[in-house]
């Protein structure tokens, strides 16, 4: 059996895909690491990078050596950030009675919203003080 030896940017320890052969592919890996980390598709992907070379392995058919060393970082999955994407989060509605003045239209999705950090940031706090606002 052989192995390839990741581990997460962010963790101390690496662990191993085990899978007979030479060589696996990018996309073997990425499937491997991801059922073994219990990761969902939906949730993220993976970015994988030699770990003596720093060279990120960007094709799904590139082939990694039996008894490498790689490491993984999670960024968000392909299309995530999509320019079509509703922009709620400036939208404000005059409301009387409310100590701001206005209120801002809640999104359910701040992080993926096509939107400024700003904005987003602003949005978050209002909509977290929302529950104790002592008009209600």
């Amino acid at each position: 059996m052989s192995h390839v030896y990741y581990k997460f940017f962010s963790k101390l320890n690496y662990a191993a895909v085990t899978f007979s052969g030479l060589h696996i592919s990018l996309h073997d890996l990425k499937s491997r690491i991801m059922g073994q980390e219990k990761l969902k598709v939906t949730s993220c992907a993976l970015q994988v990078t030699n770990a003596q070379s720093r060279e990120e392995y960007t094709d799904d058919n590139a082939l990694i050596p039996k008894n490498s060393s790689v490491i993984v970082r999670r960024i968000p999955p392909r299309g995530v950030l999509s320019a079509n994407k509703p922009y709620a989060i400036s939208q404000t509605v005059p409301v009387s009675g409310t100590s701001s003045g206005s209120q801002t239209k809640p999104t359910a999705d701040l992080a993926g919203a096509n939107a400024p950090e700003e904005d987003k940031i602003k949005a978050m706090m209002i909509q977290s003080c929302r529950y104790y606002d002592p008009a209600k």
